[in-house]
């Protein structure tokens, strides 16, 4: 249960207190789409479509599915305030619903590209601590570091396998507080954007969703740095989807 200072999560946590920091590790832990089978699966389709391609090309896929993604999700979210008869708090329910797809989105992206070089976290702690740290940049490569006591060339890949679990817990209510800082601060003012009527308000959505969402793609890169050559030997060659039969 959560909520009450003191109170403990399903997984026996306390929790970073505030109901943003509780919602945002809520998604993160329960999220399906972000589990790693779930993940998996998103690479593994991607790959099935496109047998020839190399880890790099896939992740270019990723990225670009990312950006349209984002991008119109956030210009549908500013197009609210410009029906008729869809009052402020209407449009800002739409909107909030659309940061939360966009926390999702930039998460799948990040596991997704982690999953391509070979890095798959094994617990919810991994799988929040990776996808916070990534989405930081500068700062959450700092945080990992300082609570690793080392300088991590790659970091991604020890902090899934390096780091224990009671300093990971501790990792993570950093990440989690420095995020919702950093993130609040961005979203507030697209939010606002989002919320000019005349169809400004979806403009002003999908562009400021791709500029952050460009920020997210970047530190992914610098994080993860370069893609593998080539597949591992015994996942390199997947058959294509079966053609379905016409009826």
């Amino acid at each position: 249960m959560i909520g009450k200072r003191g109170a403990v999560d399903k997984n026996g946590e306390s929790p970073a207190g505030g109901t943003i920091e509780r919602a945002l590790i809520t998604l993160l832990d329960n999220g399906s789409r972000l589990q790693g089978p779930a993940v998996a699966k998103y690479v593994d389709l991607l790959r099935r479509a496109h047998p020839d391609e190399s880890p790099a090309q896939i992740i270019a896929r990723l990225e670009k599915q990312f950006l349209n993604t984002i991008t119109g999700s956030g210009a549908a979210a500013g197009a609210t305030a410009a029906f008729p008869g869809i009052g402020t708090i209407a449009a800002i329910g739409a909107i909030g619903a659309e940061s939360v797809f966009f926390l999702e989105a930039s998460a799948l992206l990040t596991l997704a590209v982690a999953a391509v070089h070979g890095i798959e976290p094994h617990d919810h702690n991994q799988r929040r601590a990776l996808v916070l740290a990534v989405a930081l940049g500068d700062s959450g490569k700092e945080i990992v570091a300082a609570a690793t006591g080392t300088s991590l060339k790659n970091w991604p890949k020890a902090l899934t396998s390096q780091v224990g679990g009671k300093q990971l817990k501790l990792m993570n209510n950093t990440l989690v507080k420095k995020f919702v800082r950093k993130y609040a601060a961005k979203r507030g003012a697209l939010l606002l954007g989002k919320l000019v009527p005349a169809g400004i308000g979806a403009a002003i959505g999908g562009a400021g969703n791709r500029t952050i969402g460009k920020r997210t793609i970047i530190n992914a890169r610098e994080a993860f740095g370069a893609p593998p050559a080539a597949w591992p030997a015994e996942q390199s060659a997947l058959p294509s989807p079966a053609p379905q039969s016409e009826t």
